[in-house]
């Protein structure tokens, strides 16, 4: 990162441009936030639920799901870019004329996070306020370690499922469902 850059504030335009390097950032408000890599079993968990969502998804025509990494810019200058570890927009609000090759302008559908041992209640607090604000239908937060999924939607208390419970979203991705348990089924971890 250059002193240049961060003097006036760091632009989606400039995070694009970033040498791929091996660093992840995010941008919130023009400030670049460095992104540890994800664990193993953070990244297991990622795929348990991206998969068979992915799966549905497509099975079902009802849009797109894209893996970690992927950058929503749901803020303008200052600009913030976040990326979910899922995340899933539909098919109604993709252009008939492809996916953009940049950052999708606004929030996803879905945004689900995986929290990491790092994560505080004030990040993730801050974080599912911001993607509700940026337009997300619903925030999943994944809680490994007390193996629940708490479902957010603006203007509505969350509703958290335990392992014994089957995860369904159905305002935001109809006829989805899936065993909870079943997202932390990570061999011989769980």
């Amino acid at each position: 990162m250059t002193t240049r850059l961060t003097e006036r504030g760091v632009t989606a335009e400039d995070l694009l441009r970033l040498p791929d390097d091996g660093v992840r950032y995010e941008l919130v408000a023009g400030e670049l936030r460095k992104m540890t890599p994800a664990g193993f079993h953070h990244g297991a968990i990622i795929m348990n639920i991206s998969s068979p969502l992915a799966q549905h998804v497509k099975a079902h025509a009802l849009g797109i799901v894209c893996g970690a990494e992927t950058g929503f810019r749901i803020a303008h200058a200052p600009d913030t870019v976040l990326a979910p570890d899922v995340a899933f927009v539909r098919r109604d609000r993709l252009s008939p004329s492809g996916v953009p090759a940049g950052y999708w302008q606004g929030a996803p559908d879905l945004a689900v996070e995986v929290l990491s041992p790092s994560d505080t209640v004030f990040d993730v607090d801050a974080k599912v306020a911001a993607w509700l604000e940026a337009g997300a239908a619903a925030v999943w937060i994944v809680n490994a370690q007390r193996r629940v999924v708490t479902i957010h939607h603006a203007g509505e208390p969350p509703r958290t499922f335990s392992e014994t419970e089957i995860l369904a979203d159905a305002g935001v991705v109809a006829g989805f469902q899936m065993p909870v348990a079943e997202i932390f089924a990570v061999a011989g971890l769980a």
